[in-house]
């Protein structure tokens, strides 16, 4: 009988390093490990040594950052989509497009499994399967978080030396992090009691506000079409656009932000990300809308971002809904054209300007000084009319109160 073929989404962290010999010792299969990189900022060259001593048949390392950005990154962005007024959605995001990968390894290499090594506490257990149920609906998937014994990451190291595996964390030093071209998240340990204030040794990106220049540095940033295009003129692919404002917005401590977030499984959850460029790109693209979307859409499209912005965090990235949404988000996105100009100084972003081909914004209406376009006077008729039902439900009222005190 031949062996089961699995393929798992593989990063050379503690989690998948010791799921491969589990898999091999629990199932009797090859493991065809998927790592992709979706600008971790770590060298992945030395993963492939790394997988095949922990057990594994193969390894892919799939170039998805351009992916990422584009079909992931700057949807989002044009949505305004934040989840829970702070998270930037950097690991839920990346899910989708990893997910994608590894179901198209997984049907070229004709497996018989997808393997995660998400927690079934956490959210991206959701997100990687409801990609993979939308894109390979027939395909097994095995969470072993679920079903093995180890219950926390001292087992999970314990069970990593009882096999001689080398792993990235120690017990001393056991954040659980996600990084990629976006963001870096910090959860566990001491973060894991809201009480204690995060340390500035955990930023691995921004600066610690002490570090940072006591003098402001301000960017510019081009946009077509809500898609940012250039920084300080030099216009950039977008890999490069994004991996330069994080070097200009770390150096600044900005984009550093500490919540309590509400799980999609239920509970609250305490994590410390580390966004930058997303801040900066976040600041700049609502500036540019507020001269050039109309008071109906623009307060519309903050209804739309927060809907926008759980199913991102849900795991619903392939679904009718997102896509209707993005559709919907993609024409408000016609006339959001321009240039934005941010002060970054002491982990704060300022708007320092902008300006659009496409603005209305009208100078000569919104003047205080005299002008020939706006006459003051159609104000009354106006007010009269917008005022009419309060007045009528005020006579009405009126009209009761002398009734009832005859």
């Amino acid at each position: 009988m031949a062996k089961m073929r699995v393929v798992l989404a593989y990063s050379g962290g503690l989690d998948t390093t010791i799921i491969i010999p589990w898999l091999k010792e629990n199932y009797d299969c090859d493991v065809i490990a998927v790592a992709a990189d979706v600008g971790q900022g770590e060298e992945l060259a030395p993963l492939h040594e790394k997988a095949k001593k922990s057990g594994a048949e193969k390894l892919y390392i799939e170039d998805l950052k351009d992916e990422f950005v584009t079909d992931c990154i700057f949807p989002t962005i044009k949505a305004g989509a934040v989840y829970e007024g702070k998270y930037l959605l950097g690991t839920s995001f990346a899910r989708p497009v990893i997910a994608k990968r590894l179901v198209e390894i997984a049907k070229k290499e004709k497996a018989d499994a997808i393997c995660h090594g998400c927690t079934g506490k956490g959210n991206d257990q959701v997100r990687f399967e409801l990609s993979i149920k939308a894109l390979a609906p027939d395909m097994k998937i095995i969470a072993p978080w679920r079903i093995w014994d180890l219950k926390s990451r001292d087992d999970e190291i314990d069970y990593a030396t009882a096999h001689g595996l080398d792993v990235p964390v120690t017990k001393e030093h056991n954040y659980s992090m996600d990084r990629n071209l976006w963001h870096l998240s910090h959860e566990g340990s001491d973060l894991e009691d809201p009480a204690n204030e995060p340390k500035d040794e955990m930023l691995l990106i921004s600066k610690p506000i002490k570090d940072t220049p006591d003098t402001a540095e301000y960017v510019t940033i081009d946009w077509v079409k809500g898609i940012p295009t250039a920084v300080n003129g030099k216009k950039l692919s977008p890999v490069a656009l994004i991996e330069t404002l994080n070097e200009i917005g770390s150096k600044h401590g900005v984009g550093v932000d500490d919540m309590v977030e509400n799980r999609l499984v239920g509970m609250k959850s305490r994590g410390v990300y580390e966004n930058p460029a997303g801040s900066i790109l976040y600041a700049a693209h609502k500036n540019l809308e507020e001269i050039t979307l109309d008071r109906d859409t623009a307060h519309f499209k903050e209804h739309i971002a927060i809907k926008f912005a759980e199913l991102v965090y849900d795991g619903k990235w392939y679904t009718p809904l997102r896509e209707a949404l993005s559709a919907f988000v993609d024409q408000t996105q016609e006339y959001v054209t321009g240039t934005t100009k941010l002060k970054l100084f002491k982990g704060k972003i300022t708007p320092a300007g902008m300006t659009s081909p496409y603005s209305l914004y009208d100078e000569d209406i919104a003047t205080f000084g005299e002008d020939d376009v706006y006459d003051q006077k159609d104000s009354a008729g106006f007010i009269n009319l917008f005022g009419l039902p309060l007045k009528v439900r005020a006579k009405m009222l009126e009209k009761n109160n002398k009734n009832n005190k005859k």
